[in-house]
């Protein structure tokens, strides 16, 4: 049966909060809102992972690519994952109970450690992207001419030593944290002020933008509607360019979505939750607390942020000065002369590179005029394609604040928000996966052994270097792993939403029983379709990795929904007299 999390010792200003819950329970909405303002907490915890480097990238390069037309799948992400988190909250704040243990007890161990391992990967494949944006926003933004590897080291310095002492409760530790909301605070608000800047140009089309606002799921397998005459006049290749562009806008889509509600933030509310020493009568408050900390601040944010990116790349021809995005565009164009030639031109690419790294002059100056030739006889509107499809670096995405402060200062502000995004987001996902290790091993999360647990996703320190040059762009693979791994949290807290071992008498019933199985189940059939979406046809080389992870995945959900009913059929014949 569920405990009662309020069992715990007297503690007066425990006490006092309750009571003062307790007192607004019959109260009119307005005394409820505002006691659950000035009590609010865990939810905006949630924000601070949500609004890290993946949500920028992804909003970023929704407006690259897909305009104002993919403005509603932010907000629907977020909404389907909020309504799983509350689902979390209701549990963990019935039964007082860690749910990684809860889980393996009530539904199946397949299961909740199934949900502890993908926590544990996804928080070492989404500090890949993080490591890289801080790094970049160092090395392009804020300290142009920076080593690379010294960026990266002064990084993993700051967040080891946060971390370390992050259960202190240090003033110091503290103060950073609050150092680190500002740096956050101050890009988002000055996407705020782009979009106002903007509107006072008359350079937005509010009516496109609201359109977008309007789900249109054809857009999950075609491209943008914008992009229909440039991707025509590419005449006969123009079935090439779009199956390309909606290959390409699947990983966005993909990126946009699993950042809005990760896997590892459903690990991280419940602890934190009960860290807080939170129990059944803050289930109300831990709702609103999500929407206001999480919510309203993540559909605001990552908006004016696809409408600044739309308004000033989206369909741009000009590929900038940047590295980044001149290598991009080259490549896009190696794919397409590719689709052409085939092996003939693939080897060619292949020579230029192999003289290259050898160091072979003669050889690269033999072959590379070849290769120029074909690049310039290459139709506009296939360049022009190739072009509006680059991917940016720092200094690209800096620009979209140039309309608010002008060149200088973009990038210096745009280097401050990125910095602080990713250093935070690198600290909460090496605590969070300090509290999965210190469970793995039977661990309680504090001291030393969270310290061990809490530095393994610090390998995430080599994203610059193995995966190449620090850009945005590291974000959209690391979230398309990392959202394949949602449906495992997602079916698992609806499976215990049903656990009537676990919560007993607070188990919903009747027509709360119906709203919250129906929420809850669209949001894991939506989850369940993105893996499937995401890992279909992914191929590691030659190796098919995604039809491989499809499969253990179905594995591992089949084998949870069956421990799940042996353990109801159990509980059921021991409660027959």
């Amino acid at each position: 049966m569920a405990q009662n999390s309020d069992t715990r010792p007297s503690n007066p200003e425990f006490d006092a909060e309750v009571a003062e819950l307790k007192a607004v329970a019959g109260k009119g909405v307005g005394a409820k809102l505002a006691l659950y303002t000035r009590k609010s907490g865990p939810g905006w915890l949630q924000g601070a992972i949500t609004l890290g480097g993946g949500s920028l990238a992804g909003a970023l390069y929704l407006g690259v690519i897909m305009g104002y037309s993919m403005m509603w799948i932010q907000p629907l992400a977020m909404f389907l994952g909020v309504i799983m988190l509350c689902a979390i909250s209701y549990v963990t704040l019935s039964t007082g109970e860690k749910p990684f243990q809860a889980i393996n007890r009530h539904v199946s161990p397949a299961l909740g450690w199934g949900w502890l391992i993908a926590t544990m990967m996804a928080n070492i494949v989404w500090c890949l992207p993080q490591f890289s944006l801080g790094t970049g926003a160092l090395v392009q933004n804020l300290v142009p001419g920076m080593d690379m590897k010294l960026a990266a080291g002064l990084i993993l310095g700051v967040a080891v030593l946060v971390v370390w002492f992050y259960n202190s409760g240090s003033k110091g530790i503290k103060l950073f944290e609050i150092v680190l909301k500002v740096m956050v605070g101050v890009v988002v608000l000055s996407f705020f002020g782009v979009v106002i800047a903007l509107t006072a140009k008359g350079s937005l089309r509010w009516g496109e933008i609201f359109g977008g606002l309007v789900p249109d799921f054809s857009l999950l397998f075609k491209p943008a509607p914008s992009l229909d005459a440039p991707i025509a006049a590419t005449g006969a290749f123009s079935g090439w360019w779009s199956q390309l562009v909606a290959d390409l806008q699947k990983d966005k889509i993909i990126t946009a979505f699993a950042t809005a509600v990760g896997i590892n933030m459903t690990f991280l509310l419940p602890y934190s939750m009960l860290r807080k020493g939170w129990g059944r009568p803050h289930r109300g408050l831990a709702i609103y607390d999500l929407s206001l900390g999480l919510i309203i601040p993540f559909v605001l944010a990552t908006g004016c942020v696809v409408i600044a990116a739309a308004s000033q790349f989206h369909r741009n021809t000009d590929i900038g000065e940047s590295g980044k995005s001149k290598a991009s565009y080259a490549a896009f164009l190696d794919q397409r002369l590719t689709a052409e030639h085939g092996k003939t031109y693939s080897d060619l690419v292949q020579r230029i590179k192999w003289a290259r790294d050898a160091e072979d002059v003669a050889s690269t100056l033999m072959l590379q005029p070849r290769y120029d030739a074909l690049h310039a006889a290459l139709p506009q509107a296939d360049k022009d394609m190739a072009a509006m499809m680059a991917e940016r670096d720092n200094q690209d995405l800096a620009g979209t604040l140039s309309p608010l402060v002008g060149d200088v200062i973009s990038q210096k502000l745009f280097g401050i928000g990125v910095l602080g995004m990713g250093l935070s987001t690198i600290i909460i996902l090496m605590v969070i996966n300090g509290f999965a290790f210190c469970e793995a091993i039977g661990k309680e999360p504090v001291g030393n052994w969270h310290r061990i647990g809490s530095m393994i996703p610090a390998i995430g320190v080599v994203g610059p270097f193995v995966w190449a040059k620090a850009a945005p762009a590291l974000a959209t693979p690391t979230s398309v792993i990392g959202g394949a791994m949602l449906p495992i949290a997602y079916l698992t807290f609806f499976l215990i939403m049903n656990s009537r071992s676990l919560l007993g008498d607070a188990m919903p019933t009747g027509i709360r029983r119906v709203i919250w199985n129906t929420l809850m189940g669209i949001a894991t059939s939506v989850a369940l379709f993105g893996s499937i979406w995401g890992l279909r046809g992914k191929k590691l080389g030659d190796f098919p990795i995604g039809n491989v992870a499809l499969g253990l995945l179905v594995l591992l959900l089949v084998a949870g929904i069956f421990g799940f009913l042996s353990k109801n059929r159990k509980h059921a014949a021991a409660q027959r007299p």
